[in-house]
């Protein structure tokens, strides 16, 4: 208690103090969470059936094009997802459990916008104005990036990767029945990793605004960069050229977006440490002449 007296005195809050301010942010965090739960646990219908159900349907916007593209150029090979895709459930438990997963998934992916709400509400107080009007987009930008990437991975990676691992095939006495559990779980974890992933500029910002990352040290390791994406990329499409080069050739893009973020932040950093020294220098000059 002597500590918290001392620490109040002085202006400064204790670890349990900072507990006790984002325990409300994360009961109302948690209290939306468990909304969205609610609402997407009764919309099982249109999230399973319509949106996860949707990559491996011919009707979906990906299969439609490369279904015109094959008919305009009269190459069959390019069509994609032209076989229903049969799905069984091998647990008891399967289909409820599954259930109750894709409905706290979404309630999470649905939720990110309103939880960093909630975090920057508890660090802002802790902010000068100057960081305060610098990080107001902070939310935005976060939640428009990861909510480009999961729609990227969902609408290009998953119609892919689905097309080509129910169509491949090591002999023609075994026949692909894929388990729901399996089929869901893929569309899922590579729609977040997109999403994930696509946070690289919102990296690249804070760790150039720590100095960490620069843009002269981005260019120097820029092939090396391509590397890792290009492994990163393979991992998570399918392994053809095709799925490859449609992943990478974005993923480098942001890399370079990143660059050109890394290089707006020095020179704001350079802006400032200009006009900090310029004012130190005057205020030093007017001390002399005193």
């Amino acid at each position: 208690m002597g500590t918290v007296n001392e620490s109040s005195s002085s202006g400064e809050m204790t670890f349990f103090e900072h507990l006790e301010e984002l325990r409300p942010h994360l009961v109302r965090a948690a209290a939306a969470i468990f909304v969205f739960m609610v609402v997407a646990f009764v919309s099982k219908s249109f999230i399973i059936d319509k949106v996860l159900m949707g990559p491996q349907a011919p009707g979906f916007p990906l299969n439609r094009l490369f279904g015109f593209l094959a008919d305009r150029w009269g190459m069959e090979a390019l069509r994609l997802n032209r076989y229903t895709v049969n799905m069984i459930n091998t647990s008891m438990a399967g289909q409820f459990n599954l259930h109750l997963k894709i409905s706290i998934v979404t309630a999470i992916v649905v939720a990110v916008p309103y939880a960093l709400w909630e975090l920057w509400l508890f660090i802002k107080p802790a902010l000068t104005p100057t960081e305060i009007a610098g990080s107001r987009m902070f939310v935005f930008y976060i939640s428009l990036c990861f909510l480009v990437g999961v729609l990227f991975g969902y609408f290009i990676i998953a119609p892919l990767t689905v097309n080509f691992f129910y169509t491949y095939t090591i002999s023609s006495d075994i026949a692909n029945m894929i388990d729901i559990g399996s089929y869901l779980s893929t569309i899922v974890n590579l729609s977040l990793a997109c999403g994930v992933l696509f946070l690289l500029p919102i990296l690249i910002y804070f760790l150039a605004r720590m100095g960490i990352m620069t843009p002269a040290f981005m260019r120097k390791y820029r092939k090396h960069a391509f590397v890792v994406l290009l492994i990163f990329s393979a991992v998570i499409t399918p392994p053809d050229v095709f799925s490859l080069m449609l992943v990478i050739l974005p993923m480098y893009l942001l890399y370079e977006v990143g660059i050109v973020i890394a290089e707006r932040v020095e020179r704001k950093k350079a802006l400032a440490d200009a006009e900090f020294y310029g004012e130190a220098d005057e205020s030093a000059d007017d001390q002399e002449e005193e």
